[in-house]
């Protein structure tokens, strides 16, 4: 176990790049996060871990693999590093996984996301989807960063379960087509049809950002569009709260 105290020692500084600099951490390829929870969803799934920061004083579990570097820091050197404004005793660093689009879409229920800018509400859905069974998160441009300390923290671990691909619509259609996948988007049209009518256990569904919805690209793309039924008195519903009712319809909805 290494020890350090100096807030400008290169492994310090460095994390504090990976968490503020959104093409730092793709150009390292690894990512910031924190807590006992996480370290221990992170050791589950097997994630690729580098480096472990623990609070002096913090005994570390077992099964912590071998060639991962471990060093203990005070208590203010983890604050003045971490994310958060309270950290939990344990922050670390870990390798991003594949990034790119699967040439092949082997799963069946998929979550689209069009430009969803809130890491809050990406991370949600992450969570969701993987509480729902979904094979995966397709973002299109315009989304917020899946590998950012704040989205990361609300997967709560399904971060290290669940693969995000990111990719431009013209690349993604044609692996959906390829996979007898159809593309819906949640978005009024003519063709509107109730989410509940709609099998969707074989399907790739669109949730739009939380300002414009569904970009006009994508809905042109879109086999269909699905409306989800509401109150009169109620307009929509937050990007969050949305595609966490389509991913329960496509995880126990009608299947044909």
């Amino acid at each position: 176990m290494e020890s350090i105290t100096s807030r400008t020692n290169p492994l310090i500084t460095r994390i504090r790049k990976l968490t503020g600099d959104r093409k730092y951490r793709r150009r390292e390829g690894v990512m910031v996060c924190e807590g006992p929870k996480m370290l221990a969803e992170a050791l589950r799934w097997g994630a690729g871990l580098e480096t472990i920061l623990w609070q002096t004083g913090t005994h570390p579990p077992a099964g912590i693999p071998q060639g991962v570097r471990q060093v203990e820091v005070p208590g203010d050197l983890l604050r003045s590093v971490a994310p958060t404004e309270t950290p939990q005793q344990v922050l670390f660093l870990a390798r991003l996984p594949a990034r790119a689009l699967p040439e092949e879409l082997t799963g069946s229920r998929y979550l689209v996301l069009d430009g969803l800018q809130d890491p809050g509400n990406l991370g949600t859905l992450w969570r969701t989807a993987d509480a729902f069974g979904a094979d995966g998160l397709l973002l299109l441009p315009g989304c917020a960063d899946p590998w950012s300390p704040k989205t990361l923290r609300a997967t709560m671990g399904a971060c290290f379960r669940l693969p995000v691909w990111e990719g431009k619509l013209e690349d993604l259609l044609p692996r959906l087509a390829r996979a007898g996948l159809p593309l819906y988007a949640t978005a009024l049209g003519e063709d509107t049809q109730d989410i509940r009518t709609l099998p969707l256990g074989r399907a790739a569904v669109v949730i739009g950002s939380e300002g414009r919805g569904v970009s006009p690209a994508v809905l042109a793309a879109s086999e269909k569009t699905l409306q989800i039924p509401m109150t009169e008195r109620c307009e929509s519903l937050n990007a969050a709260a949305a595609g966490t009712v389509v991913l329960w319809q496509m995880g126990f909805g009608p299947v044909g």
